[in-house]
C-alpha cells in the first residue's frame, strides 16, 4: 500500500495518508532520527513510483509498509 499524501506536524511527527484512505499519525524520530536532522525533515517528499517517504533527495527513505506499521 503506497503513501498518497503527508503533512509534517511538528518535529518528526507526520500525518500520513495511504492510498486506501487510512490516515495515521506517527512520530518518525525512532526510524530516521539518526539519519535525518530536524532541519532536513522539511525535505520530505513522496517517491511517486514506490510510494515511500523520502528525505534528503532520496538519500534516506522509509517504505510504505514500514510507515503503515509505525502509524
Amino acid at each position: 500500500m503506497k503513501l498518497k499524501n503527508f503533512t509534517q506536524k511538528e518535529g518528526y511527527k507526520f500525518q500520513l495518508v495511504f492510498e486506501n484512505g487510512e490516515i495515521k499519525e506517527t512520530d518518525l524520530k525512532n526510524l530516521i532520527g539518526h539519519h535525518v536532522s530536524l532541519d532536513d525533515v522539511k525535505t520530505a517528499r513522496i517517491d511517486s513510483e514506490w510510494g515511500c517517504l523520502e528525505f534528503k533527495n532520496g538519500m534516506v527513505d522509509i517504505n510504505p509498509k514500514t510507515l503503515y506499521k509505525a502509524g
